[in-house]
């Protein structure tokens, strides 16, 4: 916490100082910091977390500017670790942040699930680093809430957190959900997905990217919203807010 943390007052007014202080006594790992992913840090940076480590190699191009926070002309070409760390720091000085700016495989990989972390949330867009992450997660007893396909859709009110068992509709969960059973893994993690179903038309094939087959449209909020979630789950399970399924009608 800073000295001054009056920043936090409405925080505290809706959790408590005992809920608050156990965001402030946790370190959470985000792996991916694209729309979803640096969407996620922001809010739990700004609810008060106390460390992070921030994992993407990539650097900020044209095409993250309609959905990625800190995508700005200032920031193009910019290590998104680097932007984005700086943009934490510029929210909450005394935040604990760890990056990394390495491609997740293999050794990597392995040696960065193996720490201590009470959280990991995976924003990654491709399939073999997220199985793999998963996998090594699991494997180290960390609780772990994984991002599936925001791109092709557009509709938030079909956003949905559920066990990765749980999931449908969705062409990335159905496809993580089939490579997770090769290897054992059938539940055990959240997820948030949605409902809707992918827009085929905006899905245009490319071997531009690392491990990607497709590049699928996306609209500004939907990744955002996704992130929000994945942060949202974070910050319930480490206070212990239970999930509430009560739908209030102020009618």
């Amino acid at each position: 916490m800073t000295e001054n943390s009056s920043w936090l007052s409405r925080t505290e007014l809706l959790l408590g100082k005992e809920k608050l202080e156990l965001l402030n006594k946790s370190h959470v790992l985000i792996a991916g910091l694209g729309g979803v992913g640096s969407s996620a840090a922001e809010m739990l940076c700004r609810a008060g977390i106390g460390k992070l480590t921030i994992a993407d190699s990539d650097v900020f191009v044209a095409s993250n500017l309609n959905r990625q926070i800190p995508a700005l002309l200032s920031t193009m070409g910019k290590s998104k670790t680097k932007i984005v760390k700086q943009r934490l720091l510029d929210i909450n000085p005394a935040i604990e942040i760890e990056t990394v700016n390495d491609y997740l495989k293999d050794q990597k990989l392995t040696d960065l699930v193996s720490l201590p972390f009470d959280y990991v949330i995976d924003a990654i867009d491709t399939f073999s680093p997220k199985t793999f992450l998963i996998i090594k997660a699991m494997a180290q007893g960390h609780k772990i809430v994984s991002s599936m396909g925001s791109g092709g859709k557009t509709n938030p009110e079909l956003v949905r957190v559920a066990d990765i068992s749980e999931t449908h509709t969705c062409h990335l969960a159905y496809q993580l959900r089939k490579r997770l059973r090769r290897h054992g893994i059938s539940s055990g993690f959240k997820a948030v997905f949605s409902t809707e179903k992918t827009d085929k038309n905006s899905m245009i094939y490319t071997d531009e990217a690392l491990n990607k087959k497709t590049n699928i449209g996306t609209i500004s909020y939907m990744p955002v919203i996704f992130g929000c979630f994945c942060a949202a789950v974070v910050i319930r399970d480490l206070t212990g807010i239970e999930p509430e399924n009560r739908v209030i009608d102020f009618h």
